[in-house]
């Protein structure tokens, strides 16, 4: 019946391709998206457009941004010799909200996953050794997810940077195995970077 409706059909099919978005709930939200005001529906337009238009990844750190360098790597009082390598934006998100950490960041894009035909080339770790070599940082915080492939991606970054003679840690495990670190709560994220150790 939907498909008798192409323009409802379409938005359905867009909305089913986020993630965690099956097709029972894109069709909700086309619903509600279909009694939502004209204007409501064009800001939303908007914002979509706004972020493709001005968003980006900074150069340096690979974190989403507007201007490059990001206001982060612009950030003269945060602690240049402490570098905390996330998986992705969202856990670097999380890990400020904690308000526990004041150095520099570097977004991997991924972790490794061999049985997903994810190798380090597909991640931002050259960046991040360049970085390393050139820099001024003393200590690298490894805040990657409790998962596998988390603490493969872990295990494989404190090899390469260790013969850097750089003090090498990761995040406490006061985060649940199997967590993403966008979905735990400050006190718990605060507790690990507080309690991190060296690998």
């Amino acid at each position: 019946m939907v498909n008798s409706i192409p323009s409802f059909a379409r938005l359905v099919a867009e909305l089913a391709k986020f993630p965690g978005i099956g097709n029972k709930t894109a069709t909700r939200l086309a619903f509600f998206l279909l009694r939502q005001t004209q204007g409501d529906v064009e800001a939303l337009a908007s914002a979509l457009l706004a972020l493709k238009r001005n968003t980006r990844f900074c150069s340096v750190c690979f974190h989403m941004t507007e201007q490059d360098p990001c206001p982060l790597c612009c950030d003269q009082a945060r602690d240049g010799d402490l570098l905390c390598v996330v998986e992705e934006p969202q856990a670097l998100l999380a890990i400020e909200r904690s308000r526990s950490f004041r150095g520099r960041y570097h977004v991997l894009h991924g972790a490794l996953s061999p049985l997903d035909g994810i190798g380090p080339e597909d991640l931002k770790i050259a960046p991040l050794l360049k970085r390393l070599e050139a820099g001024t940082v003393r200590e690298v915080l490894i805040a990657t997810n409790f998962t596998v492939e988390g603490d493969a991606t872990a295990l494989y970054l404190a090899k390469m940077i260790q013969p850097l003679g750089l003090r090498v840690t990761r995040l406490a495990y006061g985060i649940p195995m199997g967590s993403e670190l966008e979905y735990v709560d400050e006190a718990t994220v605060n507790r690990a970077v507080e309690g991190r150790r060296d690998i």
